[in-house]
Formats: C-alpha cells, sequence, structure tokens
C-alpha cells in the first residue's frame, strides 16, 4: 500500500524582516510566550502566510537572537515568509494594531539580500554600583585580552571568555554602561560582562538598542 506523501507547499512569494520590541514588564515574557502572540496576531491581522512542507505544516517564521527573558528591546528581528505579495507599512500596521501593549511593530521591510545581523548595541544600567569602581572595573576589562566567567547551562557550569566578543564598552553615565558585543558562540550576554566586572550584586537593568553587522 502506497504511503501518503508529506504535503508539498508552494514557495513564498516574498520575505519581510519585522523589527519589533519587548517593552515594560513584556520583557519577562518568553520567547516562546512571544512567539503564541505573535502567531496569533498574524492570524488576526489576516497576513497571508507562506507554510512549510512536511505533515505539520506551520507559518514560515525565523527569529533572529532574540533577547533573554527580561531584556528590554526595541531591536528585536524575525522574518516571515508570505504566500502572496504585500505592502509591508500594510503588514506593519496591520500587526501593530493587534498587538498587546509592550509589544510594538517598529519596522516592517523587505529581507535584504544578504541579511547579516553580526552584534547587538546594549545599555546596561548597574544599581548599587560605585561609579569609580565601576570605571576601574571597565577599563580593567577592556585592556584584558581574555576574561573568563562561568554559567550555568543545560550541560551544567559553562567557563567561556566573556572579553573576546566586546567590540566597545564605555561609561556613559555614573551607573550606565554602552557595549557592543558580537553574536559569537558561546554567545556572550551583558549579564556575563557584569559578572566579570563584579560591581554590584543587585540585577542589572539591561535594554538592547539596535542589532547590526559585526
Amino acid at each position: 500500500m502506497a504511503r501518503n506523501l508529506p504535503i508539498q507547499q508552494p514557495p513564498p512569494a516574498m520575505k519581510l524582516v519585522v523589527q519589533y520590541g519587548k517593552c515594560g514588564r513584556m520583557r519577562f515574557s518568553s520567547h516562546r510566550d512571544f512567539a503564541r502572540v505573535f502567531e496569533r496576531a498574524l492570524r488576526r491581522a489576516e497576513i497571508p502566510m507562506a507554510y512549510s512542507s512536511g505533515f505539520n505544516p506551520h507559518p514560515r517564521i525565523s527569529y533572529i537572537n532574540p533577547a533573554p527573558t527580561g531584556v528590554e528591546s526595541v531591536a528585536e528581528f524575525l522574518v516571515i515568509a508570505l504566500s502572496q505579495f504585500m505592502d509591508p507599512e500594510r503588514v506593519r500596521t496591520g500587526l501593530d494594531a493587534v498587538m498587546p501593549e509592550g509589544f510594538p511593530i517598529i519596522a516592517v521591510e523587505d529581507l535584504p539580500a544578504n541579511p547579516v545581523w553580526g552584534a547587538s548595541l546594549w545599555e546596561v544600567e548597574i544599581p548599587g554600583a560605585d561609579p569609580d569602581r565601576l570605571r576601574t572595573a571597565l577599563e580593567t576589562f577592556m585592556v584584558a585580552s581574555e576574561w573568563l566567567v562561568a554559567r550555568e547551562v543545560k550541560a551544567g557550569l559553562r567557563e567561556f571568555d566573556a572579553r573576546g566578543a566586546v567590540e566597545v564598552a564605555t561609561l556613559v553615565a555614573p551607573r550606565i554602561v554602552s557595549m557592543v558585543i558580537r553574536h559569537t558562540e558561546p554567545l556572550v550576554r551583558p549579564d556575563d560582562v557584569i559578572q566579570a566586572l563584579g560591581v554590584s550584586d543587585e540585577p542589572a537593568l539591561i535594554r538592547r538598542c539596535a542589532q547590526m553587522s559585526g
């Protein structure tokens, strides 16, 4: 008896890159929470999505370097594939109208031919840090060739270099550090850098301001 073949979907008509934010209390939403909200918004906004092939087709959405839970951001990106052509600005306004407050749809554009999101610009406020101690620790960190930190991962405690991925880190206010971190493997996060500085036990307030080539 012949086995049923999986459903083969036609190729998408176009791909769009969506820039969105995680603001206010929504920064505590997990990536999975956002994905559910976004897929529901696509249906409510009647965006003509392209679907994957196979026995369980799903809308073609690719997430680009999502920020960790608890981090505020105005520079989250994802790519959607559409089954028919649609004006990107209409997609933006349609999605923004149905997304919950705290998940703004900032921009929707045609996907570039060779997209690169190689680094992120972060702004990190470190409550409780002594400004002079923070400045000294930052200077010491930036002149080091390597700075090992440890983070708990699924496989256990992992040690890695937090310095090599940091292109720029400057003090822009008494307790606020602006830093550009390349997207490396393992991924270095702003809280890894804060751990390396060792200037405060209070949780840092982290905000992603941009993603860029790097």
